[in-house]
């Protein structure tokens, strides 16, 4: 806990440079910064005589209590600054960048110190990763316990290795990372984008994750279709299996690439959804637009939500009402496992489909034996089971989670005096699947700072759980994780 502290001071020190290029100040870092030294300190000689072997217990218990504590120090440059100014308000702010969500509660982004902006991208670009698993890639300090520390931090049910050794699997995949957005910054700059703004919507947009530098949608911003397209590209590689693009640009199995099951059943859902919103934007009398617009548009507002980046060029929520279904579903969808993305995960969608197919064919057949097959490798059985389990705990905690927002009273100060369950459910599925956007008022174009400290504080939870894909967090409130052996 200790050495992640350090990293964190250390992230904060890159934004207090920036603080200084702009004429700042040190106000809002300072603080925060001395905090996380005093405490990464401390945990240092607290634990300098502690063993290197880490039960899988230890590793759920570091890996919780490290989203938590570092959105604690984290929020601290908010609350010092002044933009943020109540503590639920900078907790769900920290939350929502560490777990790369995008939701926020500040309305004017233009007004920002510029150092606050970049922490908020810079928090999303190390929470895409994961803060763990970057760790495990820079500090084999961890010994044999970074096998605990992956497990309970990495997402998706299956994993394919890329190296033996967990923490050299890191390193590369963090090079793909880096690279991915390094190409992003240079392509938006190509394009015309101002370089700090280039920077910050590299990080969050490989992040998946949609803070922004301004509060205009992107269409109103920059008018330029250059710019929404390479965004629409990079978001699309983003929501894909960083161990599938590694081998496929380092490795040259182009054919393990396509494929793919998992990355199949992605591309169908992005085409098929954004072919369905196209044609409602193309012949629907309220909200038609050219050809090209329309493809545009859905391209970039399907791929933003089912990637869970949260980017927006135009407010959907003013679409045909009938194409709410379609992305609520690929809100919930999410991309492929492995990616810096959250939802569902099309892997699970892929094996539940396979499941479903299966039991059709034992109904008909019922000596048939029929295993399930993913990439021509037979699924477990205990795959199979967990993931029932996580989707009885994802749907669970989504319309729990929504039926406490509409209970919480969201706003008290009747901004929004019309709100209903529909909205309770939209900001609910863009926590857990973080998102960032939801649906009616609470869509791309106003903030959630009008949310009770109540329901920031739920929305936070359920961004954590999303992020950490429920089992991690959920694990720790059971009476078993807490007996000996």
């Amino acid at each position: 806990m200790g050495f992640l502290l350090f990293i964190e001071a250390g992230l904060m020190m890159l934004c207090q440079v920036v603080c200084w290029i702009y004429g700042e100040g040190v106000k809002a870092f300072s603080p925060a910064i001395a905090i996380a030294l005093l405490l990464g300190i401390a945990g240092v000689v607290l634990g300098r005589r502690a063993g290197k072997n880490m039960g899988r217990k230890d590793g759920y218990i570091v890996v919780s209590l490290v989203w938590v504590l570092f959105t604690l120090i984290g929020m601290i440059p908010f609350l010092f600054d002044g933009h943020v100014p109540d503590v639920a308000g900078a907790f769900f702010e920290t939350m929502s960048g560490f777990t790369s969500t995008g939701a926020t509660v500040i309305d004017n982004l233009d007004a920002m110190p510029k150092g606050l902006l970049f922490w908020r991208s810079l928090t999303q670009w190390i929470g895409g990763i994961g803060i763990v698993f970057f760790t495990i890639a820079i500090l084999p300090a961890f010994g044999v316990g970074e096998v605990k520390l992956f497990a309970a931090e990495s997402t998706g049910p299956l994993h394919n290795k890329v190296h033996p050794r967990i923490s050299m699997a890191a390193k590369w995949i963090g090079g793909v990372y880096v690279m991915l957005t390094l190409l992003c910054i240079l392509s938006l700059m190509i394009c015309g984008m101002p370089t700090f703004d280039a920077i910050n919507y590299s990080l969050c947009t490989t992040a998946t994750g949609g803070y922004g530098t301004h509060s205009a949608l992107l269409g109103d911003l920059y008018h330029s279709p250059a710019i929404e397209y390479v965004l629409i590209f990079f978001m699309l590689v983003s929501g894909m299996n960083y161990t599938l693009i590694y081998y496929t640009i380092l490795k040259g199995k182009v054919k393990r690439f396509f494929g793919d099951a998992e990355l199949k059943a992605y591309l169908i859902i992005v085409v098929g959804a954004s072919l369905i919103c196209t044609l409602a934007l193309v012949f629907n009398d309220s909200a038609s637009v050219g050809v090209e617009p329309a493809i545009r548009q859905s391209l970039f507002t399907v791929i933003s939500l089912q990637t869970t980046t949260g980017l927006a060029t135009v407010d959907y929520t003013l679409w045909p009402v009938q194409l709410m279904p379609v992305l609520l579903f690929v809100m919930f969808a999410g991309a492929c496992s492995g990616s810096t993305s959250g939802g569902f995960k099309c892997v699970r969608l892929s094996i539940i489909y396979r499941v479903l197919k299966n039991e059709f064919t034992h109904i008909l057949h019922p000596r048939a034996v029929t295993p399930v097959r993913m990439n021509g490798n037979i699924v477990p059985t205990s795959v199979v089971k967990t993931l029932l389990g996580f989707v009885a705990l994802f749907v669970c905690s989504l319309f729990l989670g929504a039926f406490v927002l509409a209970l919480s009273g969201v706003d008290p100060n009747d901004v929004h005096p019309n709100f209903d369950y529909y909205e309770a459910f939209g900001i609910a599925m863009s926590s857990i699947s973080n998102v960032g956007p939801g649906m009616g008022y609470y869509g791309p174009v106003h903030s959630w700072a009008i949310l009770s400290p109540v329901a920031k504080m739920v929305c936070s939870f359920l961004m954590l759980i999303g992020r950490l894909e429920i089992f991690p967090i959920m694990i720790l409130f059971t009476r078993g994780f807490w007996k000996k052996g």
